[in-house]
């Protein structure tokens, strides 16, 4: 299976695509997603494409609030906005106080909070963690001793979280509880040592649980029973895939995100852009921030 060029490649760094929900707003129903390293939000509508900058050097990911508007997890900490569209989007919390730190993925669980990974600037081994901020703005560290914390998704009854550590070059499972959060982890899958990728970066969960997985430095998409059973790959031109998310008006597409980061300058021309194919399999909507 092989996925199309959806956009231009408009971002250096493409990650943390999100369908947004039919919120009332200009900007129901449309595709985003975050230029991590240049601080900005991409919005891709009717109109084209719109993009906002956050007021840093990172935009991580963002996910709607449950009542209107978007937070935004950017370099140190969160950013909340009542607008969709980020017109007034301010610093509503400060997490990381190590300058070598930074946050670089996660998602919003099923109660509500959202789950915030980091890495170290040096990608040093062991130096990130993954962090819980609640809707009250309370924040936890839930996992220690990882190195790029990526991906977060759950199954659909909210039993189970994946979770990659991209150069741990395995994506783990394990049991979600809304009062205890995570439990202890486990395989799902891992690359073998003859797989010249680097490792499992940002993935979604469909509404059949299946688990599908960007592959950086794999110019691929893996979909992963919950068994850990590959069952499908998307292949895309580009080498550095970075995340991927289902959306479109029956959540049957899968958008793919793409960076040009550690690509060869005027290699890859279509490194950057955000690709999309329909895999046969239909998604879920995005869990919001309940803060």
């Amino acid at each position: 299976m092989k996925a199309a060029q959806h956009t231009e490649p408009l971002s250096f760094h493409a990650e943390g695509p999100v369908w947004w929900p039919d919120d009332g707003s200009a900007l129901a129903n449309s595709l985003r997603w975050v230029d991590l390293t240049r601080g900005r939000v991409l919005t891709l509508t009717a109109a084209g494409v719109s993009h906002a900058d956050v007021g840093g050097p990172v935009a991580a990911f963002l996910r709607p609030r449950a009542g209107g508007g978007a937070a935004v997890v950017t370099e140190h900490g969160l950013s909340l906005s009542r607008d969709p569209a980020l017109s007034d989007l301010r610093p509503a919390l400060s997490v990381l106080d190590d300058p070598g730190v930074r946050f670089n993925e996660g998602g919003a669980s099923p109660t509500g909070s959202l789950l915030c990974g980091s890495m170290r600037y040096d990608q040093a081994h062991g130096g990130a963690v993954l962090l819980e901020v609640t809707p009250e703005l309370e924040v936890r560290t839930v996992r220690r001793g990882l190195t790029v914390s990526n991906g977060i998704d759950w199954s659909p009854d909210g039993t189970l979280a994946y979770h990659n550590d991209t150069p741990a070059r395995r994506t783990t499972v394990s049991p979600w509880d809304p009062e205890t959060g995570l439990g202890e982890p486990r395989t799902l899958f891992a690359l073998d040592e003859r797989d010249g990728a680097v490792g499992p970066d940002g993935l979604c969960v469909d509404s059949e649980g299946r688990v599908w997985t960007a592959i950086y430095g794999g110019s691929r998409v893996e979909c992963r029973e919950p068994s850990g059973r590959l069952a499908e790959v998307v292949e895309l031109p580009v080498t550095n895939v970075t995340a991927c998310a289902f959306g479109g008006e029956r959540l049957d597409e899968l958008f793919i995100t793409t960076t040009r980061e550690n690509v060869p300058a005027g290699s890859q021309p279509q490194a950057g852009a955000v690709f999309t194919v329909k895999p046969g399999a239909v998604g879920r909507p995005v869990r919001p921030f309940a803060g």
